[in-house]
């Protein structure tokens, strides 16, 4: 019975999935098989259709976050500065379908409500809830094991679990504003809205599509010159 407290603690204590950002590995862009070439700027690209290497790959399930991020790797060789417009840029799924890209602030919010972190931010009513159910499930697991009463043990651990979560809720909502934060810089970071390539550079980062387009067939990418607005379509087949 001991070992079922200890588990029961665990279980409690890991009951909400968390975000945690993790780096993802790229191959030189000459070393795609679907790498393209555009006025000295060589791209290849990687689709996270598959859930087992997305989860891989960002540690975390991001297709159940409803992410289906791309990969995209650039060597800017020649003297332009570009961009992705992301207005153009669209994913191709196997059944023909066009799927826009959606915003970093979007996928975001997609992250934030997977990981429940906007419950978090609740504060004391999620903590007191989960914690006087917690409590009681512990007290009535201990009063077995001491031959306590079963029942007084469960109401005195409902009373303090639901204390203790009150508390606990509490500071995870003081936390939230800065779990929001690091979300939301990890998303910047990674994703490629907003960000230049310029000349003589490599550069990789994600573009995001709605992980309600189930497969990856192609990107359609449109790539623009920031000096002229000369624009480029490209398509890069997975």
């Amino acid at each position: 019975m001991e070992k079922i407290v200890a588990l029961l603690i665990v279980l409690l204590m890991t009951a909400c999935t968390t975000y945690e950002s993790q780096y993802v590995g790229f191959r030189p862009a000459e070393e795609y098989s679907n790498r393209q070439h555009v006025a000295g700027l060589t791209l290849g690209a990687e689709a996270y259709a598959d859930k087992d290497n997305a989860q891989k790959a960002f540690g975390f399930d991001v297709k159940k976050a409803g992410l289906l991020p791309v990969q995209l790797v650039m060597n800017n060789q020649g003297g332009k500065t570009f961009e992705v417009h992301a207005a153009q840029t669209f994913l191709k799924d196997q059944e023909g379908r066009l799927w826009t890209l959606i915003t970093n602030q979007t996928a975001v919010e997609r992250i934030d409500r997977a990981t429940e972190m906007g419950a978090i931010g609740k504060g004391a009513g999620k903590g007191a809830i989960l914690g006087a159910a917690g409590g009681a499930i512990l007290g009535a697991a201990i009063g077995v094991v001491t031959g306590r009463n079963v029942a007084d043990a469960a109401g005195k651990g409902a009373a303090a679990g639901g204390a203790g979560g009150a508390v606990i809720g509490g500071a995870s909502g003081d936390q939230d504003a800065r779990k929001r934060s690091s979300i939301a810089a990890d998303i910047r970071e990674k994703g490629l809205e907003g960000k230049s390539i310029p000349p003589l550079a490599i550069a990789n980062g994600f573009l995001f599509f709605p992980a309600e387009a189930k497969t990856a067939k192609e990107l359609r990418l449109q790539l623009r010159d920031k000096a002229t607005g000369v624009v480029h379509n490209l398509i890069l087949r997975f």
